[in-house]
């Protein structure tokens, strides 16, 4: 068996962030192998040094570590659970999915099978996961951290430990939080354009006026270029967002919590993929602004 500082790790999903982490992931000498549902999204890895599998549980059969990068929490399960045959008891799974309050469910199915279950969804897209600066928030027991702090090292530029037990959820809950915000910057920036179109003001000007004072951040900067270049090649799409935005209000309202502008937002993402949106950049968003 591989030492706890080199476990060997099995990546299942290999989508937009899950392939940068496992070729990041291999790049720092781990070994690794993934799977991926449409298989075509995984071999590029080969050429990185990962091994490609066919099935989740050829995938996770021997290894040390086994991370998720799923779209959400069902996903997760389907796929955990097809992974169970190869399972071993005492197996580490990093959970990194957004997956909400699911969390409860998935880290029930690691107790009952003996896992070791880490919650530890991430925040960034597209460009920090290829370039390794994801921010890891993190909950999970102690003895187990020296084993995966080294590959949230690779994979992210920070980790907050958030708590000793996956189970508690912390992190995850942790993620609506943030992602709470996410939604609110990203219709800011859309709706403010789309009220710039729309009153012939140039948006040049508004984005300028912005810029370097107080109201002003990357993610501004970012999405604001998106829809002025109306380049919106997907960092992170329209119907992922719609699936946060809705994991947000699930869980406010199991919280008794009321959450009016990311309802409206939801909304607009719903809005935006029903006009041929969904597979774009979250900033499409815009579009939902606009009747034609």
């Amino acid at each position: 068996m591989s030492t706890p500082e080199a476990p060997v790790v099995a990546v299942l999903g290999t989508g937009t962030i899950g392939f940068p982490v496992a070729r990041n992931l291999a790049a720092k000498g781990f070994s690794v192998r993934a799977w991926n549902r449409t298989a075509s999204k995984a071999r590029e890895l080969a050429e990185h040094g990962v091994e490609v599998a066919d099935s989740p549980a050829e995938a996770v059969r021997g290894t040390d570590v086994v991370v998720t990068v799923l779209k959400d929490g069902p996903v997760v399960s389907d796929t955990i659970k097809a992974a169970e045959p190869g399972l071993r008891e005492g197996v580490v799974w990093v959970q990194l999915s957004t997956v909400g309050e699911d969390v409860d469910s998935l880290a029930a199915f690691a107790a009952d099978r003996g896992l070791v279950f880490v919650d530890a969804p991430v925040q960034g897209t597209r460009q920090p996961a290829e370039n390794g600066q994801l921010v890891v928030m993190a909950a999970g027991p102690q003895d187990v951290r020296p084993t995966v702090q080294p590959l949230f090292d690779a994979i992210g530029k920070r980790t907050l430990w958030v708590g000793d037990d996956g189970a508690s959820g912390a992190a995850s809950r942790l993620k609506l939080v943030l992602n709470t915000w996410v939604i609110a910057l990203t219709h800011g920036v859309g709706e403010s354009l789309a009220l710039a179109k729309g009153l012939g003001v140039d948006p040049a000007h508004f984005v300028d006026v912005v810029t370097g004072g107080p109201m002003d951040n990357g993610y501004f900067q970012l999405k604001s270029a998106a829809v002025l270049n109306e380049d919106f090649t997907p960092s992170f799409t329209v119907d992922n967002a719609e699936k946060d935005a809705r994991l947000v209000l699930d869980a406010a309202g199991r919280a008794g919590v009321r959450m009016d502008s990311t309802a409206a937002g939801h909304a607009r993402f719903a809005r935006a993929s029903a006009q041929g949106h969904g597979g774009r950049d979250m900033a499409a968003g815009y579009f939902a602004s606009f009747t034609d």
